[in-house]
């Protein structure tokens, strides 16, 4: 009965030290048995020990432009998915200039729309239900192409105003510049997208850097955008700057280097429409765009973290027991 007792109290202490302990291959997950410890958490400390682990999204646009959603709208969606995997530290998105000169279908057919409709409103054939109200300055037009005018004439050189004096600034001056102007350059971003039609495809480039992306544009050779993405995401692995990486792409070129992020122990995501492709049978977690677009990433990565975390602890429970050295006990 001692020796059972005894037994017992070692590995109580080893499960609590374990589950206490930040292990090589270790999750931070609030629903996962590692973190209901027998000593008592806060809610910032559970928050904290998720932010430590660093996550890097890294686009293949060549492959994966967002052809069927908003550029921006799905960047940002795409970046509330990845951040439940932990810090979103790097986003990073490659192409060449031909995936920025695209233009999907369904903007075309928009563009053809409104352009007709400016001639029939230009010969008074057709009014506009409501004004079109300019979210700059607040003026009212009713007729499309004074309202475009309007922005292009007034708000727009403004804008290049301000960033030419923000451009030949230095030092304090600059950064005074920057908060002077912060609030009507993120004013004129946010009416700029719905006015002004991009010169070059639909935005894709200027509206992924709004989302917080950094866009490298790379040479017209086939596989240019995949050798330089790899190259990215095997510098960062040798730096060990992330603990998670997150591939937006369908291109099985990328199955090898999932399978060495996972031997280097880190947590490997794909986003992709390929519903049994390459890359998701090597990843440890994949996601549709759909399910990003919706929320249900986001809702499900919950869960598949905290299965991250709880199969490290039974891995690391099965590691460390050895029955030869507990005989005794």
């Amino acid at each position: 009965m001692l020796n059972s007792i005894k037994f017992h109290i070692t590995l109580y202490k080893k499960i609590r030290a374990l589950a206490s302990s930040r292990s090589i291959c270790g999750w931070s997950n609030p629903g996962s048995i590692s973190n209901q410890n027998f000593d008592s958490e806060t809610p910032q400390s559970l928050e904290q020990r998720i932010a430590d682990k660093n996550v890097a999204i890294f686009w293949d646009l060549d492959n994966k432009p967002p052809k069927a959603f908003p550029p921006y709208d799905a960047a940002l969606r795409l970046k509330k998915a990845a951040r439940e995997f932990g810090f979103v530290k790097y986003m990073i998105a490659y192409a060449n200039r031909h995936a920025f000169s695209y233009v999907p279908p369904a903007i075309k057919a928009q563009r053809k729309e409104r352009k007709s409709l400016n001639q029939m409103e230009n010969k008074g054939i057709v009014m506009p239900h409501e004004p079109y109200v300019c979210r700059v300055c607040g003026r009212r037009f009713y007729n499309n192409e004074r309202f475009t005018n309007h922005f292009r004439q007034i708000h727009e050189r403004e804008q290049m105003k301000r960033l030419n004096q923000i451009e030949s600034a230095r030092g304090k001056r600059r950064l005074n510049l920057v908060a002077r102007y912060a609030v009507k350059m993120d004013k004129y971003r946010n009416a700029v997208r719905d006015v002004l039609t991009p010169k070059v495809g639909y935005g894709l480039a200027d509206e992924l850097k709004r989302a917080g992306f950094w866009v490298k544009t790379v040479s017209d050779k086939p596989q240019a955008a995949d050798v330089e993405l790899r190259s990215r995401m095997v510098d960062m692995m040798d730096r060990r700057l992330v603990d998670c990486l997150v591939l937006v792409s369908d291109d099985s070129d990328f199955v090898e280097i999932l399978k060495e992020a996972r031997m280097r122990c880190l947590k490997t995501v794909v986003v992709g429409d390929i519903n049994d492709g390459a890359l998701k049978r090597a990843a440890d977690a994949a996601f549709s765009w759909q399910e990003i677009m919706i929320g249900k990433a986001k809702k499900e990565a919950v869960s598949v973290v905290g299965k991250w975390k709880d199969r490290n602890v039974l891995q690391n429970l099965e590691w460390t027991y050895d029955p030869e050295r507990d005989k005794r006990y």
